[in-house]
């Protein structure tokens, strides 16, 4: 239940103001004067404050400017309409005159109330939208300081505002939808979708159908129309992650897609014209897939016409101390857990370790160890948990 403070000099009216808001279960506490009425709001945060403005020493007023950060009625027996408007101005919710009217009174405390628990709602919300910003922002970084990273970094500046394709490649878990991410958070379509499509994880007799969507009845389960990733990225980005593992009848479409920027849902004669950029990604070498026949020659010169490789964690083993911070602490947030100290001796042994699963191995280690590791991080809680 909500708690007011009553600061008023006359003992009849804030005894009775006590009673009747006491009646209702609020909390009420009691301030003879304005002085100690800031003093009993400082050792205390009240969810109201009821204040006279014609008081001996501190006024009401005074009190309002002393408390700003409190929700406050001012009561008054004898203020003129311009002492009213400036509590009004200076930020008091309402001004009510003596003698209160019941009625008024109770109103006037509900509505205080209710949107003080508001301010409150909306506040929170704002501070959980801008956690969720950072975190989301933290995804989409490229943490490190080496040579390699540096470089990396180089060509998103100066690709991202273009809209020329662009093809990642890398191993598992270097970091290469961070890459797609950031080009796209960094373009003029950063305001438009992102859609991110995972090829390997489609089976090849859906993979059509969810690139360029079908039409009811096109086959079986097709039970409506739906638009595919090309279309729900119209105006963005499209993001092929693991474009090596497409199948060749895909590849076909998307090369056409590519050059004519129009596509065509399964089972239907219409064309759509899309307006998509595209970015690719594969841990696969594309040229030795291009001579095994599994991959378009033309494809591939299509998607790669800026190449950028993201480097193992092993050629870059200087990024693991900003690294293993960077997880400490967005992970820790994330779980609500206090962040730990990792022993020089600890991140010695982590740079030492072989990385074969890259960031995506060291991220798991790091949440292995804030969860089960003692703190700090010892050079034995390594050779334990890594």
């Amino acid at each position: 239940m909500a708690r007011i403070l009553v600061i008023d000099d006359e003992r009849a009216i804030r005894n009775t103001l006590k009673e009747i808001l006491e009646f209702e279960g609020y909390t009420v506490d009691i301030a003879q004067d304005g002085k100690s009425g800031v003093e009993a709001a400082r050792k205390q945060p009240y969810d109201l404050v009821y204040c006279d403005i014609k008081m001996p020493g501190m006024d009401g007023l005074e009190v309002l400017e002393q408390l700003k950060d409190s929700t406050f009625i001012m009561i008054s027996g004898h203020a003129t309409v311009e002492t009213a408007v400036e509590a009004l101005k200076k930020g008091a919710f309402d001004f009510l005159e003596k003698p209160i009217d019941l009625n008024r009174l109770l109103v006037t405390t509900k509505n205080a109330l209710d949107r003080q628990q508001l301010q409150t709602e909306v506040q929170t919300k704002t501070e959980e939208v801008r956690k969720l910003r950072k975190q989301l922002s933290s995804k989409n970084e490229m943490i490190g300081c080496s040579a390699a990273i540096k470089h990396v970094r180089d060509i998103i500046d100066r690709v991202a505002a273009t809209d020329a394709r662009v093809l990642i490649t890398g191993s598992n878990g270097t970091g290469k939808e961070v890459v797609a991410r950031m080009i796209h958070s960094l373009s003029q379509r950063a305001k438009q979708p992102l859609v991110e499509v995972n090829c390997a994880a489609i089976p090849s007799e859906l993979i059509e159908s969810e690139l360029f969507g079908h039409m009811k009845g096109s086959f079986t389960g097709a039970v409506k129309d739906r638009a595919g990733k090309f279309e729900q990225a119209d105006g963005g980005t499209l993001f092929l992650d693991e474009i090596g593992d497409m199948s060749l009848a895909a590849q076909t479409k998307v090369l056409r897609a590519l050059q004519e920027n129009e596509i065509t849902r399964v089972g239907s004669d219409k064309t759509i014209s899309v307006n998509v950029r595209v970015l690719a990604a594969t841990n696969k070498n594309l040229k030795d897939e291009i001579a095994k026949g599994t991959f378009r020659e033309d494809l591939f010169h299509r998607l790669n016409v800026i190449p950028v490789h993201v480097p193992d964690l092993d050629d870059r083993k200087e990024d693991i101390p900003l690294l293993v911070d960077h997880f400490n602490r967005i992970i820790s947030s994330e779980q609500g857990r206090a962040e730990k100290t990792f022993s020089p001796q600890a991140i010695a042994a982590l740079q030492q370790h072989h990385w074969q699963g890259n960031v995506r191995e060291l991220r798991n280690v790091v949440e292995r160890l804030l969860i089960l590791a003692d703190n700090p991080v010892s050079e034995q809680d390594i050779k334990t948990f890594a």
